[in-house]
């Protein structure tokens, strides 16, 4: 079990809006590797804000430390209000149980870079399985909604494919669809285009700018910089672990402070 000292939450968020997500002073290792050196940033209600940087930066460690797919070795992520994956016992947070933490993931929805499908389950049930089987949806109830978030990604007529049949990118919004199907209040997603060809990568992005556009709030890992200038309301730029430069997006991008990112940006055009 896991057990942390309790850590005073920081605020650097932004002067308007309401903050739901909270990262203070966050750090991971993987044995004697530091991941993750004090990582702080807030997420407010309804923002999209990306993560860059270079491979190995320790984006994707931090967005599977908010879902609590990694334990955290010290620091505090709490979302609105209530510290992710650990409970207060005394002076000190300790793991909490498996269905507590499964609840909160309920909340806070992940997209991976691989899809994670069920090779034997179609599409719509891969969509209407974690209604059915976490919350106890009746399954009529859930192949219904499976069907409308289908049709939402631009799938309505792959529901009976099985993944093998569908492509890169027909399989990533599926899964975002099955991300859906959960009613998060946020969404992850790392890197979502990565696996695709880039022929594919298009209609994964328009899906992602339709959730923008329709008020999700998200936390992006992305290398693709036309995503994040299209959609981000904020950026922040990763180096070895910690948080080299973050902004609003137009600022990011038109006036970048540091030579790393001038130099990362460049690359990238």
């Amino acid at each position: 079990m896991t057990v942390i000292p309790m850590k005073g939450s920081s605020s650097s968020a932004l002067a308007t809006g309401k903050v739901v997500l909270t990262v203070s002073d966050v750090r991971k290792s993987f044995g004697n590797m530091e991941v993750l050196k004090g990582v702080s940033f807030d997420v407010m209600d309804r923002e999209v804000l990306c993560l860059i940087g270079s491979s190995g930066s320790g984006k994707s460690t931090m967005l599977r430390c908010i879902n609590h797919i990694e334990t955290i070795n010290a620091g505090e992520i709490s979302f609105k209000n209530e510290v992710v994956g650990y409970v207060q016992r005394g002076d000190a947070l300790h793991e909490a149980s498996e269905g507590y933490i499964s609840k909160q993931r309920q909340r806070i929805g992940m997209v991976f870079q691989n899809f994670n499908l069920f090779g034997h389950m179609t599409a719509l049930e891969n969509v209407a399985s974690g209604p059915i089987l976490v919350k106890g949806v009746p399954r009529k109830v859930a192949n219904e909604k499976a069907a409308a978030l289908l049709d939402r990604v631009g799938l309505a007529d792959r529901g009976e494919n099985y993944p093998a049949q569908l492509s890169g990118g027909q399989q990533q919004r599926v899964a975002i669809a099955r991300a859906l199907a959960m009613d998060p209040e946020m969404l992850l997603l790392d890197e979502p285009t990565s696996a695709l060809d880039p022929e594919l990568v298009q209609e994964v992005l328009d899906t992602i700018r339709s959730l923008a556009e329709g008020g999700m709030t998200m936390v992006i890992v992305t290398h693709e910089m036309g995503l994040v200038r299209d959609i981000a309301d904020r950026v922040i730029f990763m180096r070895d672990g910690a948080i080299l430069e973050s902004g609003p997006t137009a600022e990011f991008f038109e006036n970048p402070k540091s030579d790393v990112v001038k130099k990362f940006l460049h690359r990238q055009r």
